[in-house]
């Protein structure tokens, strides 16, 4: 049985042909933001000593920040690629679901930079494209994940 709803076969087209911008906006969301953090502009520098401080690691700032942009990159460029497509969305969903996460618990705050909170709308909506994208090839990740659990944790004999 599969686990997931199956769609029509033109349903499942729309999907396909929806990820596709789905995708590209991803990886045009997740590559602008470089050249703030490779930069080590100002916005970005102050944006990620505030969650390293936050996190108990003063001064951990450029290696955290530089850490997220090479992350990022991974994401934009998989997920423009058709046969890693899936794992880029998985790791921007991932990745975003982090900046969610931090935006909202951390002393950060969803509106850090006083511009009615344009940063974290662009997290949430880029969110949804990679799970557009991920719901779109989804048996393909279903069958990663099956073929990961296989090689991972074998049956008991």
């Amino acid at each position: 049985m599969s686990p997931f709803i199956p769609l029509s076969p033109k349903a499942d087209r729309i999907l396909t042909l929806l990820a596709w911008p789905a995708a590209i906006w991803i990886a045009y969301e997740l590559t602008w933001y470089q050249q703030f953090k490779l930069t080590g502009n100002e916005g970005s520098v102050h944006l990620f000593t505030i969650l390293s401080d936050w996190l108990g690691t003063p001064g951990g700032e450029k290696p955290f920040r530089l850490f997220v942009a090479i992350l990022e990159i991974f994401c934009a460029v998989f997920v423009l690629i058709p046969r890693t497509r899936m794992i880029g969305a998985a790791l921007s969903l991932g990745t975003m679901s982090g900046a969610i996460f931090f935006h909202t618990v951390s002393p950060l705050g969803i509106d850090p930079y006083g511009d009615g909170g344009q940063l974290f709308k662009e997290a949430v909506f880029t969110w949804f494209m990679a799970l557009l994208v991920l719901f779109a090839h989804r048996a393909e990740a279903v069958g990663l994940l099956a073929r990961l659990r296989a090689r991972f944790l074998p049956v008991a004999a």
